[in-house]
Parts: C-alpha cells; structure tokens; sequence
C-alpha cells in the first residue's frame, strides 16, 4: 500500500474522535448538497450522490443531518453559492499536493490554504503544475478480518479491480472511475467488509521521504485537512514505516 494511502487510513481511524465528528459531518454534509445540486435528489439516478450518502452513513452522520443535505443541494438554499476548486502545490521533499475544496468564498480558501502550506514548508503552485502527477481511479479499502488478505485479492480482482495492494488485513483495491460503484457492490454482494469506497487522485510516481521530511509533511498534510472549506486532500509522498507508525501514536 502506498505512503499516503496507509497515512490515509490512519488518518481515518483517528477521525473517529469526538473531536473530529462535528467537522466531518459538515465535510460530508457539503459534498452530499454538491451531489444532489449537480446530479438531482435521486441516489438511484445520481451515482456521486449515492456514494455521499453511503460515506455519510458510514460516518455515522444522522439521518435528518443527511436529508436536510440533500435538499438544501436540490433546493434553492445555500449549496447553490457553493463552489467545487481544485488547488494545486508543493509540500517538505517536494512532494506534490492536491486539495480539492469546496467553498462559498474562494478568496477565504486561498489565503487559508497558502498559510498552511507556507507555515508547513510548501507552497502553492500554479493551475496544473502538479496535477498531471495524479489518475482519478476508484479507491475501495477492504478489511480481511479473519480471511486470506491474498485469496481475497484475487477475489477483488475477479470482481473487476484493475489494481489490487495488501498491506497486512487491509486490501486496497482501485478500479475505473466510472465502475466504482459496480466493483463495490459485486464486492459487498460476495461478503466482503468494506472499510471506504470513494473516487480519489492516486498518484502515478510515489516521492520517498526521510524521516525528518516525512514527519513535517504528515504535519502539514494534516493541518491542510484540518482547514473547513477543504474536502480531500491527495500527496505522492511515499512515507518511511517509522513515521507513519509515530503519526499513529501520536
């Protein structure tokens, strides 16, 4: 598994804490409004739409906190100001960063953002620069439990993954954009535990980091998170096993 898709998961264990739920549900709560507003209220017609809702579900977001969502995005309410933007920059080691945002006040996004990234050792790059480094792909994480994180590798292959990583009981499995949602569902049909599935950015070229670098990218990737109008946040930083272990600790 790669660096920043282990940092991931670590990252999404951590965000368990009650401390991280309020701001959580409104990251999830903006991107199920932003759904519903470009591909209607129907989750049956509107595939970005049903997996808001599944991601919703699975953070435990309440029932009435996800309706009231999506109409405020099929209504008129205030998702209608809210704007979808890409950031593009350049973190410790020279790793390359996407932030996808989603905000009703860019210039607010962009004085946030830069803050973070030049108090954290990066910067903000121009429209581009990095993206090209980055493949929209399906990204579903399974947890093996008790089963053969290698039988059941195969298995997801089977179920039409083009690319499949282990690391320990967790199995990483990337599909085609658009087959996401079909993958996950032969998947979930065949007993398979399914920790997340979202469309993401997976890097092409991973940048190894030394420790030192390694942790003050963690330290920035995190206080990128942290900022309100920020959705997801992608890296190519390969980090060191010991670092991401201290993060875990931490």
């Amino acid at each position: 598994m790669g660096g920043h898709s282990h940092w991931s998961t670590i990252k999404r264990q951590k965000g368990a804490s009650d401390a991280k739920r309020g701001q959580l549900f409104t990251k999830l709560s903006r991107e199920v409004s932003v759904a519903a507003r470009e591909g209607g209220a129907d989750p049956a017609m509107n595939a970005r739409l049903r997996l808001a809702l599944e991601k919703a579900k699975e953070g435990n977001m309440p029932a009435d906190t996800i309706k009231r969502a999506v109409e405020r995005g099929a209504g008129s309410g205030d998702a209608a100001n809210l704007q979808e933007i890409t950031f593009e920059g350049y973190g410790p080691g020279g790793v390359a960063i996407l932030v996808e945002v989603v905000t009703d006040n860019r210039n607010r996004s962009v004085s946030d953002l830069r803050t973070a990234l030049t108090r954290g050792g990066g910067n903000l790059g121009e429209s581009g620069s990095v993206a090209w480094q980055f493949e929209s792909k399906g990204l579903i994480t399974l947890d093996a439990g008790e089963a053969d994180p290698e039988e059941l590798a195969l298995l997801a292959i089977d179920a039409g993954a083009i690319d499949v990583q282990v690391e320990g009981q967790i199995i990483e499995v990337h599909t085609v954009a658009n087959e996401l949602a079909e993958v996950r569902d032969k998947l979930t049909a065949g007993g398979f535990k399914i920790a997340s599935a979202e469309l993401s950015m997976l890097p092409t070229n991973m940048i190894p980091l030394d420790e030192s670098a390694a942790r003050q990218a963690l330290r920035l990737l995190d206080s990128i998170e942290d900022l309100d109008d920020v959705q997801k946040v992608y890296s190519n930083a390969d980090f060191p096993e010991a670092a991401l272990l201290e993060y875990a600790a931490a």
